[in-house]
């Protein structure tokens, strides 16, 4: 009998803690991120570390740039319905939309800590160098770097596009620096939380055509 008291206190410590984990933690949805190796983790410790100091005045004429698609339906996973058990199948329970996305629209914007380029729109086809150097290059990024003037920075992800050698070229002939990004870290961009916001504001209006939206 002696012998499975401790046993028996044990069990009830474990569920005493099962018990209290309940009351603290609550069932959330998961934060999504890109899968990410050693080299792009290594990658982006080594940014943070060389950045961490950076005063305010280092960041003003960073111009942080990103391309972004928004479609016309939109399923984020943030509706709720109140329903009995059993009615989930229901059809005043059922958010539908089209799989598709019901059509989209690309486009491309930069900001900074002292303001903010043109939203452009990114006309149907996909995003080669040529076009971002003649749509965005040229047009957006070079009077942004004239007006800002010495040590302005572009900051613009990895994608192929924008490392071509047309792209890089013209940056050089420009005199314009861009910052040395890590690879799969969309979420170090400032510009990110724009994009988010632009959605929840897309998510909740009625846009029948991507020239609406």
């Amino acid at each position: 009998m002696t012998s499975s008291r401790p046993q028996m206190c044990m069990c009830l410590l474990k569920r005493s803690e099962t018990d209290s984990m309940r009351v603290v933690m609550r069932a959330r949805r998961p934060q999504v991120g890109v899968e990410l190796t050693a080299q792009h983790r290594a990658g982006r410790l080594a940014f943070a570390r060389e950045h961490q100091d950076w005063p305010i005045r280092h960041w003003r004429p960073v111009l942080f740039t990103d391309e972004s698609r928004f479609t016309l339906s939109t399923c984020d996973r943030r509706d709720r319905v109140w329903r009995l058990r059993g009615e989930h199948s229901a059809a005043c329970n059922i958010l539908q939309h089209d799989r598709f996305g019901g059509g989209s629209v690309m486009v491309w914007g930069g900001i900074s800590l002292g303001g903010r380029t043109a939203l452009h729109l990114l006309a149907r086809g996909s995003l080669t160098a040529i076009r971002y150097q003649d749509e965005i290059l040229r047009p957006l990024v070079r009077p942004y770097a004239v007006a800002v003037g010495p040590g302005f920075f572009l900051m613009q992800d990895n994608a192929r596009p924008h490392v071509a050698g047309v792209c890089q070229q013209f940056l050089q002939e420009e005199g314009i620096d861009a910052m040395d990004w890590p690879a799969c870290s969309p979420d170090l961009n400032p510009i990110e939380h724009i994009w988010d916001i632009m959605s929840r504001s897309i998510h909740h209006r009625l846009s029948r055509s991507w020239r609406m939206l």
